[in-house]
């Protein structure tokens, strides 16, 4: 005997949030089947695009990942139906698992009921629907302690100043002189331009002058800002981040820069809804596992004898370690080989 999802119990659920074990009704007039694998097909840019699952029987079927599908635990009753009717239990077995009891809000209710109805006919009223499904916790890291956050100076002057101070340190210094010029006017930390430039700042004076307090200093003007949604200013309290990570690291102070690490990963956590914070957990992983080193362009600036090309080059592939070392590595690439990159990359670009 067969049955399609409108003659049986079933729900709606999402495709992306399958999970092996549940029965889902495949295309067609046909009982339910439990899926017993299921994987997750991308684009050409990485976004999840379909779901490919595959039943316990062998079937597969292809459905996109915003898809709604019908599932359920429904049971096909079988062709001697009749026989097993005589004894209730056992078609209660049968309908609900072995050893489960029927709901009693469920059972038929003996006073109304039409002595005439067939057992076939009553198959129905002891069917139990599915539990609901539990979704699945996605872990991530934990926002720092205010004890840990207090290991972030407080400024003793305003932005303003603070840029100004590192200026003055190294007088004739051309690209820190046009920076500072613009910010010592007036820091607008709603601003991404005026972000950018405190990014490049805080990374001319580590990079390119060696100066790591001062860096650190123009850094944390970008460093305790929130997460507010905004990718495109995001990037630049990002690269901060990184880079002052990898300064307290050079110092000594390693409670300092996992606090940092800590700042830099919060936007993993804020997705609350489970499927899409595990879809986003993947597309993550995979950019650490798989990242743009720029091998390509930098080879091609060498083979050119183009040093400012390989220079600028050079320094997004630092960028991209340090974002990497600030995650604590990836799959691909361990806190060893990420340390031992970095130094050769400082050196490059410093020389």
């Amino acid at each position: 005997m067969t049955h399609s999802p409108a003659d049986q119990q079933y729900r709606e659920k999402q495709a992306g949030a399958l999970q092996i074990g549940d029965h889902l009704f495949l295309p067609g007039d046909g009982p339910s089947e439990e899926i017993a694998h299921i994987e997750l097909e991308h684009d050409d840019f990485g976004v999840p695009a379909l779901v490919l699952v595959t039943t316990l029987d062998g079937g597969k079927v292809r459905i996109a990942i915003g898809s709604s599908v019908p599932v359920g635990e429904a049971r096909v009753v079988p062709d001697d139906v009749d026989t097993l009717a005589e004894d209730p239990a056992t078609l209660a077995e049968q309908l609900t698992g072995a050893g489960s009891e029927p709901d009693a809000a469920d059972a038929p209710d003996a006073g109304t009921s039409d002595a005439g109805d067939s057992p076939a006919e009553a198959v129905p009223a002891v069917v139990v629907p599915p539990l609901p499904t539990v979704a699945p916790t996605v872990s991530g890291p934990t926002a720092p302690s205010p004890e840990q956050l207090a290991l972030i100076p407080e400024p003793t002057d305003s932005p303003e100043d603070v840029v100004a101070a590192a200026a003055e340190a190294h007088p004739g210094r051309n690209g820190v002189a046009v920076l500072s010029e613009r910010l010592v006017k007036g820091i607008n930390t709603k601003s991404g331009s005026c972000l950018r430039d405190l990014s490049d700042l805080a990374h001319d004076l580590f990079i390119e002058l060696r100066d790591p307090d001062h860096a650190l200093a123009v850094a944390d003007i970008l460093n305790v800002l929130p997460y507010d949604g905004n990718r495109d200013r995001w990037m630049s309290v990002e690269r901060s981040l990184a880079l002052s990570s990898f300064i307290c690291r050079e110092l000594g102070q390693t409670d300092r820069g996992e606090v940092y690490d800590q700042l830099l990963q919060a936007p993993d956590t804020v997705e609350t809804d489970p499927f899409k914070a595990r879809i986003a957990a993947k597309v993550r992983q995979r950019g650490l596992n798989e990242p743009n080193l720029y091998d390509k362009e930098i080879f091609r600036s060498i083979d050119n004898g183009n040093r400012d090309a390989e220079r600028e080059w050079r320094l997004l592939r630092l960028e991209t370690l340090l974002f990497l070392r600030s995650h604590g590595g990836s799959n691909t690439l361990g806190v060893g080989e990420l340390d031992h990159r970095i130094a050769n990359e400082l050196e490059a670009v410093r020389a």
